[in-house]
């Protein structure tokens, strides 16, 4: 599902504009980015948390030059889903 495919379904189930429903997506999506770029996570009760995750410093290779580098800690954007949300999900999705 893409983003015009959300727009359009809310649209559709709120009989509002779609150009409206997109501004409000993107101002919430707008709100989200800049919350994480902050440092600030962003919680949803029944639906998840969006969280910077700390991921420690180690060492890599550059397999071209053959050399080892050193990556830096740094801080990566993640999505936690509730447990709510993960167990509705289990129960609709069949497998096989």
């Amino acid at each position: 599902m893409t983003k015009a495919d959300i727009v359009s379904e809310i649209a559709n189930q709120t009989g509002i504009e779609k150009i409206a429903v997109q501004a409000t997506v993107e101002a919430f999506m707008g709100s989200i980015k800049n919350s994480l770029e902050n440092g600030e996570n962003v919680y949803l009760r029944g639906f998840g948390s969006f969280i910077n995750k700390k991921r420690a410093e180690k060492t890599g290779r550059n397999i071209s030059k053959n050399t080892t580098i050193i990556i830096p800690a740094h801080y990566i954007p993640a999505f936690k889903p509730s447990k709510t949300f993960s167990e509705e999900v289990k129960k609709s999705i069949k497998v096989g």
